[in-house]
Parts: C-alpha cells; structure tokens; sequence
C-alpha cells in the first residue's frame, strides 16, 4: 500500500486498538489519524504500543461535528476512512437509544459526506490525488435480525433489525450503500459476528464472565443461556478487515464470521473450566458461580455467518480456533484484573 494518511474513527475502543497496531505494522507507508471522543468505551492505554509512532496520530473528537471532520480531512489529506466508531452495546441502546440514533446515523453521515466533498470533484468524478480513495464502514451481522435453529446470514440476508442499535447500524450500512450508487463514491461495508479477545470492554460477555469469576462473584447469564453467537477473534477480524479494504471490490458488502458457534452458557462453562486450571479458586469450581438472570427485552436467539464470499473471493481465513481464542483471552484478562 503506498503512503497514505487512513483516517480511523473509534480507534481507541475493542477492535479499532486491535486493528491499528495491526495496520501500522503490516504498512509501513501508512499513516492513521485515529478520531475518538474517548467515551466510557474508549481507551487510550489500549494504544500503549503505537503512541510513539511517528506514523501515529490521535485526535479527540466527535464524529459527529462536522467543522472538525472537516478540518482534519484538510489538514492531513485523508486519503481514505476505516469507520469503527459506534456506540455498541445492546443493552445500552435498550436504556438510552438517542445516543445510538446521533453516532451512529449522523455520526456516518458527517463522515461520509466530508469524504464525498473533499474526494470527488461531483458525482462519479474523482478529484486528482484522490482517485483510489475508499470508506471502509465496520458494521455488525445484527442488522440481519435473528435466526432459528439453522441457516447462516450471508451478503445475500435481508435486513431485520431488532434493536435500536442493530436499527441504527442498519440505517448507516444504507447511508454508506447509497453514497456508492448515487455518488460513485468508492465504499465497502463489512459486518462481522461477535468480537472476543484482549482490551474488549469489561461491559461485554466475556470479559464479564471472567471478571466476575476472579472476584468470587455471581455469573450473570440471560434467560436459560441457550442464545447462540458465531464467536470471531478479534486479530482474525482486523485481517478480514485489512483484505476487504485492500482487495474488496466497491460498492460490495463482506460478512465475517469465525465459524466458531456457542450459546452463552457453554461459553461461561469452557471459561469456568479454563480458570479452574490456570486460576484455580479457594475450593470448588468457578461454574458453581454460574446464575440466570432475568432475559434481554428482544433478545436474539441466534446468530451465524457464512463467510464463503471474503474466503473465496478475497482469500481471507481465520487463523485462531475458538479454544486457542478464548486461552489467549483468558489469560489477557487475568492479568488486567490482577493489576486493578
């Protein structure tokens, strides 16, 4: 990849902190400028390794203004976007949805139409120096709704949200669409499964699980646990990613998944067991910890990929099994919690 200056947003939460390292690393041309409003899921010492990179720069802001968007694109050039930003978390978007509806939606937006202004000259006609480039918009598989005992989600699924977050992250996957096909504006969108692995949010399933483990403290699941998930390690994803914004075709949608299907219960149970071996406890097992507790409003029973289009178009595997994952994870997380 020649030298360009990537503009990412939501860099300093779970995968974007994952994904930038990854990124300098691999191009050496590259410079990010990496735009975050560090909310309470943002976190800067999650960027620990790279804050020293001359090829690295942080900018605290919202997405959602406009006149810094702006300014940014002019100052550094940005030659492309890859839009992490979102506020995330289900639960959250049950309490609060506004939050959910300004991010994601109008955050998208400002974005998107920054990119168009400072990148095409007008429709379908690139501006010199910035003929290649792309916004690259990170999305979820939960736009698609939730499926029964079988079949896979795929490019090809139709949308269903049933969330206001899964609403409002369907809502810019369709801002981002019609960029491409009213605008030519180059886009690709991709939407990966359930994330798992270090500097995740201690708010989100598995860190959950864990931290409440270590201190001797109830694991709380929903309902009767049976809801399924195709679990993703997060390098896997920023390797699906890296692909699908350097080979991804534009105007196209990739889903990744890691073909690694579990339901909540049988996750808290293999990291019970994991720390029952590497963490033991005073007396007895960590899954005597195990409690269900009262079901998520709208809960989805089940979600799962079929990423046949990334693997075969694009080359794309996953490197990590669920069980080598989840050690790793575990282990990232014990000595987190052990620190704190």
């Amino acid at each position: 990849m020649a030298s360009r200056t990537i503009l990412i947003t939501g860099g300093a939460g779970f995968i974007g902190s994952n994904f930038i390292p990854f990124f300098l690393k691999k191009y050496q041309e590259v410079t990010v400028v990496n735009l975050d409003k560090l909310t309470y899921a943002g976190n800067l010492s999650n960027l620990k390794e790279v804050e020293d990179n001359e090829r690295y720069k942080f900018v605290k802001g919202d997405i959602c203004n406009s006149d810094l968007v702006n300014s940014i694109f002019t100052d550094y050039q940005i030659s492309d976007v890859i839009h992490f930003a979102a506020e995330s978390h289900v639960d959250n978007s049950i309490e609060g949805p506004e939050a959910f509806i300004k991010t994601n939606i109008n955050g998208t937006f400002t974005l998107i139409e920054t990119a168009r202004k400072h990148w095409l000259s007008e429709a379908n006609n690139r501006k010199k120096g910035f003929e290649t480039s792309r916004f690259h918009h990170i999305s979820t598989d939960e736009v698609y709704g939730s499926l029964g005992e079988s079949g896979f989600f795929n490019e090809d699924t139709s949308y269903a949200p049933n969330s206001p977050y899964s609403a409002s992250k369907a809502a810019s996957d369709f801002l981002v669409r019609s960029y491409y096909h009213t605008y030519g504006l180059d886009v690709v969108t991709s939407n990966c499964s359930n994330n798992y692995g270090p500097k995740q949010h201690d708010e989100k399933l598995i860190p959950t699980i864990i931290r409440k483990a270590l201190a001797g403290e109830e694991i709380p699941i929903y309902g009767d646990g049976k809801n399924v998930r195709d679990w993703l390690y997060v390098l896997d994803h920023c390797t699906g990613i890296d692909v699908a914004f350097s080979k991804g075709k534009a105007g196209e949608t990739y889903v990744i998944g890691g073909d690694n299907e579990h339901n909540n219960i049988s996750i808290a149970s293999t990291i019970c067991a994991i720390l029952d071996k590497v963490h033991p406890r005073e007396s007895g097992s960590y899954t005597e910890l195990i409690t269900f507790v009262k079901d998520r409003l709208g809960h989805d029973f089940r979600y799962a990929i079929d990423a046949h289009k990334i693997k075969t178009e694009l080359g794309w595997e996953p490197q990590f099994n669920f069980d080598s994952g989840l050690k790793k994870t575990v282990s990232s997380y014990i000595s987190k919690y052990q620190k704190s």
